[in-house]
């Protein structure tokens, strides 16, 4: 059966998003665990991004439920996000890469999180490996201190009872936002097009003083690029550069000065470590194309509205950052006790 298509005077209370380019046989299992979902009111909003393997256009038939919207263009997941959330009537918007299967429950965790926490309007999912049973593929994106992101855990083993708790953002892979703080924020920078522009989301977030909440029990299983390959040069290229223009955008007041000598020389070690591998020159492609005059220029002109409106301080994001600066060696777990949630 297909999701229920409730009529409500402002919509159904969820609006999953799913942004596919050649998402091959991964779509269908994904709109297949859809399809078995315990909670029953939501929507779902396919953005197809010019594929030209069938695949979305195959589901659709297969998934009539589904709204199912070309885009006529590879609009990056950033745009084709932002394109759906536009065009949602749910009052939650869910977030899910076509290569992330879903538990049958959930979409039920995610709500049941809603309702434990009112005054949170941003959540993470545990993201399992799909490739690799028993390890985990991220239990929300942490920053270090240097402004490096990553996932937390990722490749660990699932510990047995991990807790509830902030995490710094959320993965654009399966996370829950209100719909209408996201339309707020601006949605995904779309000059990211892909790569750390959850980061930056969550950023902004928590510059305006919202938290990000990890629910363990909403899990699905994530492959992972399955469009773009792993350590690919275009997954490189836009990784660099797009971490590049989060820091700058973001770092508030003194901290921007303390931590840009952090950031530079993590920088100039992942470089290193990228010349070891053979791959280095996307990496640099990616970093020369965010200092770019005009680029740059825009970032900055974005980081002077994003620091004028923002409400927490300097302070309180080091607090829930990754003091290490290379805590993303160890891709070590970064959850932070709850407090007045």
């Amino acid at each position: 059966m297909p999701p229920e298509t409730m009529e409500h005077k402002s919509g159904p209370a969820v609006t999953v998003v799913i942004v596919s380019y050649q998402s091959g046989p991964t779509l269908a299992e994904c709109l297949s665990r859809l399809e078995a979902q315990t909670f029953r009111d939501f929507e779902t909003i396919l953005i197809d991004n010019a594929s030209s393997d069938g695949a979305p256009q195959a589901a659709a038939k297969a998934y009539p439920w589904v709204d199912f919207v070309e885009a006529g263009a590879n609009l990056g997941f950033a745009a084709g996000n932002n394109l759906a959330a536009r065009r949602a009537r749910g009052r939650w918007l869910v977030l899910l890469n076509p290569d992330a299967y879903p538990e049958p429950d959930w979409l039920e965790q995610l709500m049941a999180g809603v309702a434990r926490h009112p005054a949170v309007k941003s959540f993470a999912s545990l993201q399992l490996s799909a490739d690799r049973p028993g390890l985990l593929d991220g239990a929300g994106d942490n920053l270090t201190s240097a402004g490096i992101p990553f996932r937390g855990g990722y490749g660990r083993r699932e510990p047995a009872d991990l807790p509830e708790g902030e995490v710094f953002s959320a993965c654009g892979a399966a996370m829950l936002i209100d719909r209408q703080l996201f339309l707020d924020v601006g949605g995904f920078d779309e000059r990211y097009f892909c790569y750390c522009e959850d980061v930056d989301l969550g950023y902004r977030l928590r510059l305006m003083g919202q938290p990000t909440l990890l629910l363990p029990k909403a899990k699905v299983a994530h492959v992972g690029s399955a469009s773009t390959g792993v350590r690919s040069d275009f997954a490189i290229f836009h990784g660099s550069r797009n971490r590049v223009w989060t820091f700058l955008k973001n770092t508030p007041g003194w901290l921007f000065p303390v931590t840009l000598p952090l950031h530079v020389a993590v920088t100039a070690g992942l470089l290193l470590l990228h010349w070891r591998r053979g791959d280095v020159a996307p990496a640099i492609r990616g970093i020369k194309a965010a200092l770019r005059r005009d680029d740059l220029d825009a970032v900055m002109a974005d980081r002077r509205a994003i620091q004028a409106r923002r409400k927490a301080s300097p302070g309180a994001i080091l607090r829930v950052m990754s003091i290490d600066p290379a805590a993303f060696i160890g891709r070590r777990l970064v959850i932070r006790k709850a407090r007045g949630l």
